[in-house]
């Protein structure tokens, strides 16, 4: 294993041109479940800057990684190549939600692939870069996106977006809380 003062060069070249990572978190309690997520639809990554990693997060059926941001921060990010040079980067740092609700999100979803049903951008303040041989990693070949989660957003539109991040994306699956109730947009007065 090798450390790295910073997310440069070859390590940011490959990154930015995996298809997949993935990112571990776990909340404070020692009971509590440690979760590892697959993120990594093109367009919805970037390395923001030598020591920022960030993600366009869409909605889906859970909101582990949100909850455990929230209570504690602490987030690790994988990437591992499944084609070429065998490697492993991971990121070690803190992250922080920004919601779609927040001053700070416009600007920072500019800088991604707009994905309907998107949530929030994810930013990790990257304290440790490390990479490692990655020789027991399989080879496999990337065959294309599967296109299910954006149709399936652009149907629900915006108020059943909502809904749904009602029904599933308020609490963690161990009770912490992870996204406010969206805010309801007042109708238009009549006039």
């Amino acid at each position: 294993m090798k450390i790295h003062e910073r997310i440069d060069g070859r390590l940011r070249q490959f990154v930015e041109r995996q298809p997949v990572f993935f990112v571990a978190t776990a909340p404070l309690a020692a009971d509590g479940r440690v979760n590892v997520s697959p993120r990594g639809i093109p367009g919805t990554f970037s390395v923001l800057d030598d020591h920022t990693f960030a993600w366009l997060d869409g909605t889906g059926s859970g909101s582990e990684t949100v909850a455990h941001l929230r209570e504690n921060g602490r987030i690790t990010v994988m990437f591992c190549a499944f084609d070429g040079a065998p490697n492993i980067v991971r990121f070690h740092g803190t992250g922080r939600v920004v919601t779609r609700y927040d001053d700070e999100y416009p600007a920072l979803a500019s800088q991604f692939t707009d994905i309907p049903g998107a949530r929030a951008v994810i930013v990790v303040d990257v304290e440790r870069v490390s990479d490692s041989c990655g020789w027991s990693v399989p080879l496999m070949s990337y065959e294309g996106e599967r296109d299910l989660i954006g149709p399936y957003f652009e149907r629900k539109g915006e108020a059943g977006q909502q809904e749904y991040r009602r029904r599933k994306n308020l609490t963690s699956i161990d009770g912490l809380p992870a996204y406010d109730v969206d805010p309801i947009a007042d109708p238009e007065p009549a006039v």
